[in-house]
């Protein structure tokens, strides 16, 4: 929230810099839970492992090597636009922490999703816990962070008041409490995916 100025009486500007920020910890949110899988295919499951090419010349995302296709719920098919890249696309898949299986179909790497265990399912939710704890921790850092801005400019500035100090704190709540909600839904889905 560097370079917001607040105005008496106005708290649009400071409520939609608080939006920007906690709209990040989601987008992050989100982007982590792209990462568990659920047992189904998804193209994001691969494209960003970082393929070594070209004789160790350039380390590049697998979506910008390949067209990458799930024909089926639990398979994925990678079809490389330069076949002499199909040996590092493999090698990379092995060496990622995803833990799948690539097999060497000539032109193209099929990918079969094993069937998820009992065991896995309880790992990956609590792995899906400690993000969500995460993304409220860090909902709460912007929360925090704006506190001490209003503070701030409450008490050492003086450019606003206290009863519109007060305002903008109970706007910054009821913000922060949306916005946790928001990641906790998220979550509740992901963690129903995982178990169904």
């Amino acid at each position: 929230m560097t370079g917001l100025t607040l105005t008496e009486g106005a708290p649009k500007s400071f409520q939609d810099a608080l939006t920007v920020e906690m709209t990040k910890c989601i987008k992050h949110f989100e982007n982590e839970l792209i990462g568990i899988r659920t047992g189904r295919a998804h193209p994001s499951m691969v494209e960003g492992i970082k393929v070594g090419c070209y004789g160790g010349e350039s380390e590049l995302p697998l979506k910008n090597l390949a067209s990458i296709t799930v024909p089926e719920a639990r398979s994925i098919i990678i079809q490389p636009w330069d076949q002499g890249t199909l040996p590092d696309i493999i090698r990379a898949i092995k060496e990622s922490d995803t833990g799948l299986i690539p097999l060497d179909d000539g032109n193209v790497v099929r990918i079969q999703l094993q069937e998820m265990s009992h065991a896995r399912r309880e790992e990956l939710i609590k792995i899906l816990s400690q993000k969500l704890e995460a993304a409220r921790v860090a909902i709460r850092a912007v929360r925090k962070h704006a506190h001490n801005f209003i503070r701030d400019q409450q008490t050492k500035e003086k450019t606003i008041s206290e009863d519109f100090a007060k305002r903008l704190s109970d706007l910054l709540d009821k913000e922060t409490a949306l916005q946790i909600k928001k990641v906790e839904e998220l979550s509740s889905k992901k963690e129903a995916e995982l178990k169904g």
